[in-house]
């Protein structure tokens, strides 16, 4: 079992900035790609970023130069660094993570409670 406990959400000014982070607990051996997806409300979750144990990093095209993904592999974190936020990036933010747990496992793909980002004035 995988646990993801994200942090950082809030209300943010357009043009702010705001740091998510997640953290995966278990009994986890390696933790494959990593990523943020937001559900507006009304709609589909979608793909915010990702990034895979390696560092490659694939953004959703409406954040492209606002926000960067990282990750810190020894404390199993993913972080999502969010400037210059607009109205429109107002969702739920879910954190993912694909671990796994024994050294010939399949990887088993998780998901975080969400966090609230909320961009107004």
């Amino acid at each position: 079992q995988v646990q993801l406990v994200e942090s950082g959400g809030g209300l943010v000014q357009p043009g702010g900035s705001l740091e998510l982070s997640c953290t995966a607990s278990g009994s986890i051996l390696s933790i494959g790609a990593m990523g943020w997806y937001g559900q507006a409300p009304g709609k589909e979750r979608e793909l915010v970023a990702t990034i895979t144990s390696d560092d490659s990093t694939n953004y959703a095209d409406s954040v492209k130069g606002r926000f960067t993904i990282s990750r810190d592999n020894a404390k199993k974190t993913v972080y999502l660094q969010m400037n210059g936020l607009k109205p429109e990036d107002t969702a739920v933010y879910y954190c993912n993570a694909n671990a796994r747990f024994t050294r010939y496992g399949s990887f088993v793909s998780a998901w975080g409670q969400g966090t609230q980002v909320t961009v107004s004035s």
